[in-house]
């Protein structure tokens, strides 16, 4: 495991030489900048894991520099120490500018080694919580990763009530096709087929809630509100349809013969965490993820079915066609619904 990395910064290289001694005593990696706009530099190609910053240097001053340093978003919470010869009124504006702690001179060894082991040890804690919001980036859309793991979510997490535009779509024969086809076969072509359609989810900010084989669902408008969301959920769903297409001329020159077919529906649902302790997942109840989902299963091969309320909040950007009444599993009535033909062009 590597050394821990300070970038000490200091326009007096005596006070350099010192804190390049005192830290290798414990075991840091030091790299040391005498200017401002020098550790700006040094910050971005070094990444140290922790910053030692004199207040008094010409040009950018120690609170100038923390300033900036907390304005990036990179950098927001690396951790700084602010350092000066003087005391109480210097060590209020340190921690006004953002510094984490300070240090008066001269440099006492035993201060600065419990300062900066203290501060690496919380970087240390938020670096661990960065690489599990990562992991769970990885399993779960980008939103709801966000959402379990900020304080804030809690509120989304215990349940609300929001306007929301639900998207189902799947594969038309893909049962047949998996009768027949080796389970290698199934399985490449499901990789391509969710790879194409999860990038298309991303680009267009939708809440992916699950894959299950090859059925997906996604949302749009939660938990971050998506202004437009009829709109850019459609725009995904032809966007889906294209890659669709791409992949399907491919996979007919092996002999697989396979549709796509997208459901659309937006209303109010209710959403929060859902499950039991040990496996909660983050859902969305109404509805409208019923109709999307009865609508996704009415389509046929290349279909794009919208309710009639999606259409009626973008019917000037829709191109569409009304198909006949449906007749869907649990509805009392036959609902309406439309064929999304494409986008029509906005006027120069």
């Amino acid at each position: 495991m590597s050394a821990e990395k300070i970038l000490a910064v200091d326009d007096t290289p005596q006070n350099l030489r010192l804190l390049e001694a005192l830290l290798a005593k414990d075991g840091y990696a030091v790299v040391t900048a005498s200017s401002g706009d020098e550790a700006l530099r040094m910050i971005a190609e070094q990444r140290p894991d922790l910053l030692l910053l004199d207040i008094v240097m010409p040009g950018m001053d120690g609170y100038e520099l923390t300033r900036r340093i907390r304005a990036n978003e990179e950098t927001r919470f690396l951790p700084i120490v602010l350092m000066t010869a003087s005391v109480d009124q210097d060590k209020t504006r340190a921690l006004e500018s953002g510094a984490d702690d300070f240090l008066p001179k001269p440099i006492a060894q035993h201060e600065l080694s419990v300062r900066v082991r203290s501060l690496l040890r919380i970087k240390q804690y938020h670096d661990t919580i960065e690489r599990q919001k990562l992991q769970l980036s990885r399993f779960l859309s980008p939103q709801i990763a966000e959402l379990v793991s900020s304080r804030e979510g809690e509120a989304l997490l215990a349940g609300h009530r929001r306007e929301i535009t639900v998207v189902f779509c799947d594969l038309r024969g893909f049962t047949a096709f998996s009768e027949t086809a080796e389970p290698e076969e199934s399985l490449s072509l499901l990789r391509a087929y969710q790879a194409a359609l999860g990038e298309e989810v991303m680009r267009h900010s939708g809440t992916l809630e699950h894959f299950a084989g090859d059925g997906l669902m996604v949302w749009f408008n939660d938990p971050q509100p998506v202004e437009g969301h009829q709109l850019k959920a459609v725009q995904m769903a032809i966007a889906m349809r294209d890659r669709f297409n791409a992949l399907a001329a491919g996979w007919r020159k092996k002999g697989y013969e396979l549709g796509f077919g997208v459901g659309i529906a937006t209303g109010y649902a209710t959403l929060g965490r859902i499950g039991f302790e040990g496996r909660f997942d983050y859902g969305a109840v109404g509805m409208v993820v019923i109709l999307a989902s009865r609508l996704s299963s009415a389509a046929v091969a290349g279909q794009i079915l919208v309710s009639q309320r999606v259409y009626s909040a973008i019917e000037d950007r829709l191109d569409a066609q009304p198909v006949t009444e449906l007749t869907l599993k649990g509805m009392s009535k036959p609902v309406a619904a439309l064929n999304v033909l494409g986008l029509k062009k906005v006027p120069a």
